[in-house]
């Protein structure tokens, strides 16, 4: 550029064309050409200038703690002139944000310059002045707003996201995109997620990093907000004083409700106004600047439709694949700050920690870990012993039998169990049974596979319910005949079997079942088949065929699951177990990818090979026993050793986890009426009836009648129980289906109180009815029975305790006075009493 081209340069395009010509033209032959290469620091703020800069061409930014922004700066710009001119440090750093070309003058050059014009300093004078002041005000605004601002300000985020779960990522993803712009963003989750830290990270993510960023705890606010909005005449608030910084509303479910819908009008418009004093006229609104983050713990759903990002934190539970990494971290973080060496952790320690379910998430976490290094005491290694937490809901009150019994756990996970009992013995145990029940003869009296099935089979799986759940079904003859014809038939004819119809299995299988085992308990009554062995031997191959049938067109058990009037049974009274099999969802979310125990597979570490779940059901997914024939294929095919069998309260999951059907309800109410119908002999005499059931067509509608009217007390007493809770104001009761589990040990303790007379008073004759079976006499043998008034007694105790567990449960599922749920409990107590009459009293 030429020395004219120059000079017209300066006196349009710079600050420097209030100076005369003539200091121009002296000006121009100083000037210095320079090259800056892009992102290089040009000058640093509060160190002495080198000299005087003119932007040529090029892009610069400035920044200047002072003002605490950023400026982007063009050709023509004039850089350290006043600080020169005063004397002084540079008052801002200056980049390059691509090559760029200066002029420059050296500072002992343009000092001479300066002395030797004294036009210089006067051409300055008014403007120096002018931003003096405006930098006065500007400091003075300053202080004023760091004061308002200090209490409140974060200066760091204090962690980023740690872990390489799905969720951890998606969580990262969440966070980068809501920090690429200004929107308000609702971060929700539950306690201890450090869902603030998470708002951090998105501001200090974003092009506003170098803004402030403050923290307010909702519930401290004042009710009229004015510390937010500022007062009329008063100091400037938050709002105001914070700029374009970011705002983080924390736990704004504990924010004083008068002031929500004046935060919602500031998310949804970005419009506040100034707090006056009642009577005052109102002020007009002003422009929020600053981005606003709101941390919540409750779902808030009029700040759900107002604000643009929503970012929900998924909890540590779900998490468990990341507590590795959380540990580490934490470990490294409180070994620097304390000065410890930092110890490792055994799997079985991190195994531990995966099994719980952290309530209070990673605050817990952190916890935990600082305690086990306090409790280390010179060991190097962090071990499960040393690591301990509170219990969850669903591990409360379990013992692990596996753990307590390592013999237990071999048995079950050896060939013996079932497989070999099954093939081995119940096979071909059952096929001898039915035979004899056909060719033998036909009374209990005389034949020993009747007497076993009525007299044994009945009474101990009834009691075995509170104990071992669905063992039965582990063993059952039934499925064994499924399982055979299902890998004969594909290995006759390959194909693929069909897969399991959920939807419509779910919707009305269990209305099958139900409509099956009435039918069964009509034929029964009907036909004597208590006494009658032919027709006993025709229902459980009724029974049979279902499940060879329906092995040979679906995948693995779909009878057993859906359709079988015995395993509808089996898995309603399994509710009542003090036992269960569950799997760890932490071992099972962290360490599994295969889910064998689900799907089956090869071998794999300890873990067998098997073909899944008979029932689909996976362990760690269960919520209560119904679904669960104690098979223990999970147990052999996992590898990480998460599966558990526990001992626990009976029945816990009755008011825990569990999910009400209304088929089983009906299936429960089914099983109360059946204990009436086996007793219409006793009914008839007790009331000196004659309902003539000699005759079938009499015995059938009656049978019909008793099989259906016993509910109707229930539903009464639900009824009243209804009523009682609108006439109170009460809170809306539970609805019939779920409360009518709280009739289950009653019915179970009817049902047993009936069997037992079988089972103690003809069970034990069993050695010389098997005599008599093939027609030998037997009257020599021992017989064990129970004396009548013995077995009444336990008849009576067994009622006793069915009626105070009802009573209990049913009050642990509704959670409610015990006035309110009177009417139940008096029905329960009914009952009872109508089952002592004719069971025991007879």
């Amino acid at each position: 550029m030429s020395f004219p081209d120059l000079v017209t340069f300066l006196k349009e395009r710079t600050a420097l064309a209030v100076l005369p010509d003539d200091i121009l033209e002296n000006l121009v032959p100083k000037l210095q050409e320079q090259t800056i290469p892009e992102q290089e620091t040009v000058i640093e703020e509060d160190t002495t200038p080198t000299g005087l800069y003119i932007l040529r061409s090029g892009h610069l930014e400035s920044f200047s703690k002072i003002q605490n922004k950023t400026i982007s700066l063009l050709p023509g710009t004039v850089l350290n002139l006043y600080a020169l001119l005063l004397n002084r440090n540079a008052q801002y750093t200056v980049k390059t944000l691509n090559e760029s070309q200066f002029w420059f003058i050296p500072t002992k050059e343009i000092q001479e310059l300066i002395n030797n014009y004294p036009e210089i300093t006067k051409a300055f004078s008014q403007q120096l002045a002018e931003e003096v002041d405006k930098l006065s005000s500007q400091l003075n605004f300053e202080q004023e707003r760091q004061l308002i601002l200090r209490p409140y300000l974060v200066n760091k985020a204090k962690r980023g996201v740690i872990g390489k779960s799905r969720y951890a990522v998606r969580l990262r993803s969440q966070l980068k995109q809501a920090s690429s712009s200004k929107d308000s963003v609702l971060i929700f989750g539950e306690p201890g997620l450090e869902k603030d830290n998470l708002a951090a990270l998105i501001h200090f993510g974003s092009n506003a990093r170098r803004e402030p960023i403050i923290k307010v705890d909702c519930s401290k606010i004042q009710a009229s907000g004015a510390e937010l909005f500022g007062r009329v005449g008063g100091k400037p608030g938050l709002i105001e004083a914070l700029g374009q910084g970011t705002l983080i509303f924390n736990n704004i479910q504990q924010l004083p409700q008068e002031l929500l819908p004046s935060i919602i009008e500031l998310v949804k418009t970005n419009k506040y106004t100034l707090v006056n004093r009642p009577g005052e006229n109102l002020v007009e609104e002003k422009v929020c600047l600053a981005r606003i983050i709101i941390v919540s713990e409750k779902n808030i759903p009029a700040l759900n439709s107002v604000v643009k990002n929503f970012i929900k934190v998924p909890p540590l539970r779900v998490r468990k694949e990341d507590i590795s990494e959380q540990v580490k971290y934490y470990i490294n973080l409180i070994s620097r700050n304390k000065c410890l060496t930092k110890p490792k952790t055994t799997p079985e320690a991190l195994r531990k920690l995966q099994t719980y379910d952290f309530p209070n998430n990673l605050r817990e976490l952190e916890s935990i870990v600082e305690r086990a290094l306090i409790q280390l005491q010179g060991c190097t290694d962090i071990t499960e012993e040393i690591v301990w937490q509170s219990q969850s809901k669903k591990k409360q009150y379990r013992l692990n039998l596996l753990n307590k019994y390592p013999d237990l756990r071999h048995f079950l996970r050896s060939d013996w169990y079932p497989e070999r009992l099954n093939y081995g013995f119940t096979f071909g145990f059952f096929a001898f049974i039915v035979l004899i029940l056909f060719i033998a003869p036909q009374n209990r009296q005389e034949n020993f596979a009747l007497n076993m099935f009525w007299a044994w089979w009945w009474p101990l799986v009834l009691i075995g319910f509170p104990f071992v759940g669905r063992l039965w079904c582990a063993v059952c003859p039934f499925m064994i005949y499924g399982e055979i014809t299902q890998k004969l038939s594909l290995w006759l004819f390959p194909r693929q079997l069909k897969k399991w119809p959920r939807h419509s299995a779910e919707q009305w299988g269990g209305w099958f079942l139900f409509g099956f085992f009435a039918l069964i308990l009509l034929w029964e009554e009907l036909w004597n088949l208590e006494n009658t062995a032919y027709l006993s031997a025709c229902l459980l191959l009724l029974i049979t065929a279902g499940a060879m049938i329906f092995s040979a067109i679906f995948e693995r058990r779909f009878w057993c699951r859906y359709l079988c009037p015995i395993g509808g049974m089996n898995g309603m009274f399994a509710k009542l177990s003090m036992t269960e099999l569950r799997a760890q969802q932490g071992i099972c979310s962290a360490e599994c990818t295969t889910y064998q125990c689900y799907k089956g597979g090869p071998q794999k570490g300890e873990g067998m090979a098997t073909d899944g779940c008979p029932l689909y059901s996976h362990p760690a997914q269960l919520e209560d026993n119904r679904d669960c024939v104690l098979c223990m294929t999970c147990l052999k095919a996992c590898p990480h050793r998460s599966v558990e069998f526990n001992l626990r309260p009976p029945g816990i999951e009755l008011w825990t986890t569990h999910i009400a059907h209304s088929y089983e309800v009906a299936l429960l109410f089914l099983l109360l009426n059946v204990i009436f119908l086996h007793r219409l002999p006793e009914i008839e005499s007790y009331l000196g009836w004659n309902l003539h059931l000699e005759k079938f067509a009499n015995h059938a509608i009656i049978s019909v009648a008793v099989l259906s009217l016993p509910v109707l007390l229930p539903l009464l007493a639900h009824g009243l129980i209804r009523l009682l809770t609108k006439v109170k104001g009460k809170t809306k009761s539970l609805q019939f289906v779920q409360i009518a589990y709280g009739y289950l040990p009653l019915v179970l303790a009817g049902n047993v109180a009936h069997y037992l007379r079988l089972g103690l008073g003809e069970g034990g004759k069993i050695i010389p009815v098997a005599f008599a079976t093939f027609g030998l006499n037997g009257n020599s043998l021992p017989v064990v029975i129970a004396h009548p008034a013995v077995i009444a007694f336990l008849q009576g105790v067994s009622l006793i305790f069915g009626v105070l567990f009802s009573i209990l449960l049913t009050q642990k599922i509704a959670r409610q006075p015990l006035q309110l749920l009177l009417p139940q409990h008096l029905v329960t107590i009914t009952l009872a009493i109508a089952m002592w009459q004719i069971i025991v009293g007879t």
